[in-house]
């Protein structure tokens, strides 16, 4: 069966790869912004306006360190700042420049001990970083980073977003990133974290605070599953195999609860990029993220039981990553033409 998808509006994006990988933000007000990188600065935009052609961002905020374009950032929900992972600290910065605070950390430096001038501009070799994520009530910020003066151990941290301060903190054992991203989750306790550890496997946490600790629920039973989406109302979430053998559906407490391998012939692996349409629908995605000859494929599944409802038929060929938003749209991107493009099911 095919689903045709109907074509919301688009708009010509160089480099706007990195809105479908980590810079999109869905926030449970239902607000949607994208963070684009433009030269020294950070634009945040209204997904839906920018796709609708409005290319005038919500608020532009100058990028603490020019040479690191490594690290997951996030903006305040009202826009009136971000908050920067960098290689050795986070900062908050309002639009306008101003820093509003800064919380040092070890290098995420792959060489150990590794000497530093003292310019708070040296960039040290290696793609390793951390992310960080402002709660959807603004108040809190949740960073992974690796600790200072010490021997090297990666932290979860929880800072107040007025001051920097630490709230609380997590030891992140036997965790070597060599990158990570945050979700938090609709009900605006809970936070989300996914670290990547390249071959090794990766680490998948939950956590919520209790006063000043961290309760944190650790689901890092196989090392081979990456957070793709959580729900957007209840909080059950999405994970892919490591090599996208099979998508699955888990429950707040990590409880399988459906399954599914890729549809259809064509590619046999899920791609990374996968998520929530809904509350109903989640679009997956194959032929992609592997390279194989095979054309890029969408489909959509339900929500509950992962089972195929169809394949998604675009007016055009659609060769592109995919990230669902979760209110009913989804965003493309086409390397070539460097076109993002917004999506819905068109009515049958």
């Amino acid at each position: 069966m095919t689903i045709t998808a109907q074509l919301l509006g688009s708009v010509r994006l160089p480099g706007g790869r990195a809105v479908v990988d980590d810079f999109h933000e869905a926030r449970a007000d239902g607000t949607r912004r994208l963070l684009l990188r433009q030269g020294a600065d950070l634009e945040v935009h209204d997904v839906a306006a920018l796709c609708a052609g409005e290319t005038s961002p919500l608020a532009v905020v100058p990028v603490p360190w020019p040479g690191w374009d490594c690290g997951v950032h996030s903006a305040a929900p009202d826009g009136s700042f971000v908050v920067f992972s960098g290689q050795r600290s986070v900062r908050a910065v309002a639009v306008g420049g101003g820093v509003l605070w800064e919380y040092r950390h070890g290098c995420w430096g792959p060489e150990l001990d590794h000497e530093h001038s003292g310019d708070e501009q040296q960039v040290c070799p290696g793609s390793e970083h951390g992310s960080v994520r402002v709660s959807d009530d603004g108040r809190l910020v949740w960073a992974h980073v690796v600790a200072a003066d010490t021997e090297y151990q990666e932290l979860w941290v929880v800072l107040d977003a007025r001051d920097g301060r630490e709230l609380a903190r997590v030891p992140l054992t036997d965790s070597y990133a060599s990158g990570s991203h945050h979700q938090s989750l609709p009900d605006g306790a809970h936070m989300a974290l996914c670290v990547g550890m390249g071959q090794d496997g990766i680490l998948l946490y939950w956590a919520r605070r209790d006063g000043e600790d961290l309760v944190v629920r650790d689901l890092n039973e196989g090392l081979d599953r990456i957070l793709l989406d959580v729900h957007p109302e209840n909080g059950r979430f999405l994970t892919v195999e490591h090599y996208g053998a099979d998508l699955q559906l888990h429950d707040l407490d990590g409880t399988l609860l459906a399954e599914a391998e890729p549809t259809g012939p064509g590619p046999d692996r899920w791609d990374w990029c996968a998520g929530f349409v809904d509350a109903d629908t989640v679009l997956g995605s194959t032929g992609h993220e592997y390279g194989t000859d095979d054309p890029v494929r969408h489909a959509l599944l339900d929500a509950a039981t992962l089972k195929p409802l169809g394949r998604l038929g675009y007016p055009g060929a659609v060769t592109g990553y995919v990230r669902p938003l979760g209110d009913g749209t989804w965003l493309t991107y086409d390397q070539v033409s460097g076109t993002l493009s917004r999506w819905t099911r068109a009515a049958s």
